[in-house]
């Protein structure tokens, strides 16, 4: 149901950080020759619990939850808007999407690839505090339907219980029960008693200032790594929007939207017994990026003439990088930046 960090910190803190080299020239890729470390498994129980997935199209609501820099919504806006474009290069969001869209419901309907941006609401009243549990993520959602009209800015979004999917975007000095320390994101449904309609909705917060090296790795380090972020020592991946937070939190939101549109009432796609702790397509893959990815290594990906890092192209020439997913196909973490 989250992004979640035990096992991410289990990689991460056993591992030196070392980082291959991976040159690219317009747009071509050229890869040192080396074993691909995420094959297929039969290993893992993923499982399909007879619920609903996202089949119908999406209209995505965003809420941006407190004081936001434009530059880093411009940046988060831009990927969302990539997820159903066609008109970026290979490999696209878009086509990192076509994984999620293999998963299908008890009908043989597959996951949209239409998701579309419906609508945005600011809360820059901090309308819940700066300081926030799980539950008050769908207060927020309530606010946000419930909204006065006359403030152009806070209109109110429909509450949608047909296709609606709500993302909840918190910024640098909010607070969120167990982000940086469990998670990064989480996904859920909301309760009728609370927001008046379930609906399925994830949150993201914005790790840039609280735990960079928790949730916006590759681009920063655990600060008990052994090396200190900004030197020349750290071996980090530079971002590709030029922002850890914002490009950081693009992986947790691509991990959560791929999440919630296959497991949205969590009771379709995922591994284990227990639904309450359910390891779900996004879980299975936390870490990886490229080919031969694991044990602290993101894996191959391209890098820009600035050595900036990426394995994804956008809308207006944006690049993202972001974590793979389990392809139920192949039974392994895929993306479309892959070897083979």
């Amino acid at each position: 149901m989250g992004w979640y960090l035990n096992s991410y910190l289990n990689i991460i803190f056993l591992t030196s950080f070392c980082f291959s080299t991976l040159v690219i020239s317009n747009g071509q890729q050229y890869f040192n020759e080396e074993k691909n470390y995420e094959g297929s498994s039969d290993l893992v129980n993923l499982e399909y619990h007879m619920g609903p997935v996202l089949t119908s199209t999406i209209n995505l609501y965003t809420i941006w939850y407190g004081h936001w820099n434009p530059t880093h919504q411009a940046i988060i806006r831009d990927f969302l808007l990539s997820l159903s474009s066609s008109n970026s290069p290979f490999p696209s969001v878009s086509d990192w999407w076509r994984t999620a869209r293999l998963y299908t419901d008890q009908t043989g309907a597959n996951i949209t690839g239409n998701i579309v941006l419906s609508g945005e609401f600011y809360d820059w009243s901090y309308s819940h505090g700066t300081s926030l549990t799980r539950l008050s993520i769908q207060s927020i959602i309530r606010t946000a339907v419930t909204a006065n009209n006359n403030n152009a800015r806070a209109r109110a979004l429909p509450l949608n219980s047909n296709n609606g999917l709500y993302l909840i975007l918190t910024s640098y000095n909010v607070q969120v029960q167990d982000f940086c320390r469990a998670v990064c994101g989480f996904h859920y449904f909301t309760f009728p008693s609370v927001v008046g309609a379930t609906v399925p909705y994830a949150w993201v917060g914005y790790s840039g200032s609280q735990c960079p090296g928790l949730c916006a790795f590759p681009f920063a380090m655990p600060k008990y790594s052994g090396s200190t972020p900004g030197t020349a020592n750290a071996n980090l991946m530079e971002a590709p929007n030029g922002d850890v937070g914002a490009d950081g939190m693009i992986s947790v939101i691509a991990h959560e939207l791929a999440e919630v549109s296959s497991n949205p009432l969590v009771n379709a796609w995922y591994a284990g017994d227990d639904p309450t702790a359910p390891t779900e397509i996004a879980d299975l893959c936390v870490g990886f990026y490229g080919s031969g990815g694991g044990g602290g290594f993101p894996g191959k990906v391209y890098k820009d003439s600035w050595g900036k890092g990426y394995n994804v192209n956008g809308i207006k020439g944006r690049r993202f990088l972001v974590q793979w997913i389990w392809n139920p196909v192949l039974r392994r973490c895929f993306g479309p930046n892959a070897m083979d």
